[in-house]
């Protein structure tokens, strides 16, 4: 039987998940080994060192270039190290007979770091800035990297999305349609799910989106959303690079695409299993080198695990695995492998490569090049 690999969205019932809890920069762990986490529970920080402002104090005080060792002895107020608060007077000097006074004050609080004695100028640091590091998942801590951060591990769910925005967060989950085609409309979305983990079915319209937002929804799984929605939700034209810094009230996580898709009946009735249930999402979603997709860990009990639930999606495509088409006139559609052809074809660029025949839901079979599916499972309803 002919069989090939090729990259699909993960999609498990069951499984070990490892996350990573690395700082931007070298700090502190706050953690052990085999200490018990939250997804709240800090695991590591840092500081990072506040900015420099610039401060000409020799030209507010209208000082010339030579006077400024003895400027700074006589008409200076702080020295290296001071504390300052935006407002505090840095240095002042009395003019015209000592009637009148030029100040040169501080436009922001911080200490201070320089002072020269050539060009009279001296900067203010900002304070520092705090960089923490949570576990995102509850789990136990498996690693310590000291000065770096910690290793996170749990057992559960995990599912992979298409596409996401936003960066993490968690929350219980809660199913708000009744099928995978059912679209997710305004009237679904109310107080009630603030703070929670909503999933939908094929797509969430625009005000919807809006509405769960202003109800500071944590997150939102659905099957897809038209581009429009997404920039009037985020105000601007998203590139597809790179996403997970957006500064939004709900994480948006598209198992699908974009348009009007169902989400897969198989990735559904999972999350409908867990409702009710704790969920960490992440919208993160790197499309080039390194590749990142937004996704959903479910941490479950392993006493709850039957065995059937621990096998995986292969990535071994083969007659009668479930793909899904990812470029092309049908785009989206889902199709199962008919055969995978033996020797390589000509295709319509005029390039040979290895093929795959599939057959459609609608009974009409294909011919593609094996890079335009993905894999979904083998025997997956959809």
């Amino acid at each position: 039987m002919g069989e090939a690999y090729t990259p699909g969205l993960e999609v498990r019932e069951a499984t070990m998940v490892r996350k990573s809890r690395i700082l931007p920069i070298p700090g502190e762990t706050l953690v052990k080994k085999g200490d018990k986490v939250e997804p709240q529970t800090k695991v590591a920080r840092a500081n990072l060192l506040g900015t420099f402002t610039t401060v000409d104090v020799r030209s507010d005080l209208g000082i010339l270039l030579g006077e400024v060792k003895k400027a700074i002895k006589e008409w200076f107020k702080v020295k290296l190290g001071d504390v300052v608060k935006e407002g505090d007077v840095l240095a002042s000097r009395k003019y015209f007979f000592g009637r009148r006074v030029k100040e040169s004050i501080a436009p922001v609080s911080g200490t201070i770091g320089y002072i020269s004695d050539v060009t009279g100028k001296l900067h203010i640091r900002a304070p520092p800035v705090p960089v923490e590091v949570t576990a995102y998942i509850p789990g136990e801590v498996v690693e310590v990297i000291p000065g770096e951060g910690v290793i996170v591990e749990t057992f559960g769910a995990y599912v992979q999305g298409i596409f996401g925005i936003g960066g993490e967060t968690h929350g219980v989950l809660e199913v708000v349609v009744s099928s995978p085609d059912e679209i997710l409309t305004v009237d679904k979305i109310n107080s009630s799910h603030t703070g929670k983990i909503l999933v939908g079915g094929s797509l969430i319209t625009g005000d919807a989106l809006q509405k769960a937002a202003k109800n500071h929804v944590n997150g939102i799984i659905v099957g897809s959303i038209e581009d429009d929605s997404l920039v009037d939700y985020l105000g601007y034209e998203i590139g597809v690079a790179v996403t997970g810094e957006e500064k939004v009230n709900t994480t948006l996580i598209m198992t699908e695409g974009f348009g009007k898709m169902s989400m897969l009946t198989w990735t559904f009735n999972l999350l409908k299993k867990f409702e009710g249930k704790q969920v960490s999402i992440s919208g993160a979603t790197h499309i080039r080198a390194g590749v990142i997709r937004p996704e959903i860990i479910i941490p479950r009990e392993v006493v709850d695990i039957v065995p059937s639930e621990t096998e995986e999606t292969s990535s071994r495509l083969e007659s009668g695995t479930v793909v899904r088409i990812i470029r092309g006139e049908e785009f989206g559609s889902f199709a199962k492998v008919f055969k995978l052809e033996p020797i390589s074809k000509q295709i319509e660029t005029e390039s040979k490569t290895s093929v795959i025949v599939v057959t459609l839901e609608n009974g009409k079979q294909l011919t593609l090049p094996r890079a335009n599916v993905e894999i979904i499972g083998r025997g997956v309803s959809k």
